[in-house]
């Protein structure tokens, strides 16, 4: 999950942002686009390197959807 309040714009395409089980928190670092569905308060998952300081260097960021989100209904034949 992003934690709210946590995303940060450091660059043209570098943000940094945490990541949270609520019971342990990661910052993580990525430079590239992001997801449409990457939002504050979504489940994420990041693909990348821990950091001998602890954070995370991501070179992956997928948005995970919630469960309500749907493809939009076809039209009728």
């Amino acid at each position: 999950m992003v934690e709210k309040g946590t995303l940060k714009h450091i660059g043209p395409t570098t943000v940094s942002f945490n990541v949270t089980d609520y019971a342990r928190t990661v910052t993580v670092s990525y430079t590239g686009i992001l997801p449409d569905l990457f939002r504050e308060g979504q489940g994420v998952v990041a693909e990348g390197m821990m950091t001998p300081d602890g954070a995370f260097t991501a070179d992956t960021v997928l948005a995970k959807h919630d469960e309500n989100t749907c493809r939009p209904k076809s039209p009728p034949p």
